[in-house]
């Protein structure tokens, strides 16, 4: 079996969020029933809320490799669409949970056994990124408060070093242990110096160009589930698992809303209204600053809203707390996977948070 290797359609846009608040910072395979790596619950028939029924988790052992080859089969699930998280070297939760549902949508036994044949798929672990001229217009300094980011026109990556590991989708700090050998303050980086990187295909934020998200024919019958327990978004297509990522779904504050909505529209490189009531209350203030798009927006690279105000499936500032943390209410992912979800689905798709 081969890597699939996707054509990303990536786009940017400076798209104003002005009328509601935002809660958040290979073959053909036979027809079958969504039964979900990490348990599936089958949500109620709208308008009712979804009352899901757990099944049993399906627990698997990993072999204790080492930590290139952890990094090799987390490219090889990363280049899949079935994210493990940031790429660290390291076979943890995320990990488990995307191979999973990888062996899951490609009719595999659900076992930790990690076959040769992926290994395969990625014969050179590391690659070299050199720095360019041109990332410079992605990097900047950013203040820490909103009042004085409302006043800029571009909220960038603070340093080379963030934006050469959001571009493999990798920890700063697995960045910083692979170049050991030499020192990788932002301040010394320059354009000309090469960095040691994972060898996955990169999230190439020049390439993000101007688009709104519209209704695709070919996508019409995909659903999105966001499973707010096990933490991953997946997208299905007529039962067949088409993607998997994970996500920070809300906080117990601020949960993500369970129910069945639908994607009313989406757009890259959003504005951010930034208002305290609304992000910890629910209640929209007079009070608030708009936060120009950028990297390092509290909403990511992308935005894709759902028929409940104020609630969207978005990108991030911060990858690494993905997972982990908790947001105000929607469903945040990293930026490298949120621009691939944009090109997974369209407007009118139903999305079933539970």
């Amino acid at each position: 079996m081969t890597l699939r290797l996707l054509q990303r359609v990536k786009s940017t846009a400076v798209f104003a969020i002005w009328s509601t608040s935002i809660l958040c910072a290979v073959g053909a395979l036979p027809p079958q029933q969504p039964v979900r790596a990490v348990p599936y619950r089958q949500p109620a028939p709208a308008p009712v809320a979804p009352t899901p029924k757990p099944t049993p988790k399906v627990f698997v052992a990993l072999p204790n490799y080492d930590e290139e080859t952890a990094t090799r089969l987390q490219i090889f699930l990363d280049n899949n669409d079935f994210g493990p998280g940031k790429i660290d070297g390291k076979m943890g939760e995320f990990f488990r949970k995307a191979l999973i549902s990888f062996k899951h949508a490609h009719a595999q036994r659900e076992t930790g056994v990690i076959d040769k044949w992926m290994l395969d798929q990625v014969p050179q672990t590391f690659t070299t990124y050199t720095i360019k001229a041109d990332d410079l217009a992605y990097v900047g300094e950013l203040p820490s408060d909103h009042p004085s980011q409302a006043k800029l026109k571009f909220l960038p990556y603070t340093s080379l070093l963030e934006f050469v590991a959001e571009r493999f989708h990798s920890a700063e700090d697995f960045i910083r242990k692979i170049n050991r050998d030499r020192d990788l303050d932002c301040d010394r980086l320059e354009p000309g110096d090469e960095l040691k990187v994972p060898n996955v295909l990169p999230f190439e934020i020049e390439k993000v160009k101007e688009v709104q998200l519209k209704p695709i024919k070919a996508f019409s019958a995909r659903k999105i589930y966001v499973d707010t327990t096990e933490r991953l978004l997946e997208v299905f297509e007529n039962n067949q698992l088409v993607c998997v990522f994970p996500i920070t779904p809300g906080s117990t504050a601020l949960p993500a809303p369970v129910g069945t909505w639908k994607i009313v529209g989406a757009a890259t490189w959003p504005w951010f209204r930034y208002d305290e009531s609304m992000l910890n209350y629910g209640v929209r203030s007079e009070e608030y600053y708009n936060l120009p798009p950028g990297p390092n927006n509290l909403v990511g690279v992308v935005w894709m809203g759902l028929d409940k105000p104020g609630i969207g499936i978005h990108g991030t500032n911060n990858p690494e707390t993905i997972g982990r943390a908790a947001s105000h209410g929607c469903i945040r992912l990293a930026n490298w996977d949120a621009i691939r979800v944009k090109d997974f689905i369209s407007v009118g798709n139903t999305v079933i948070i539970f």
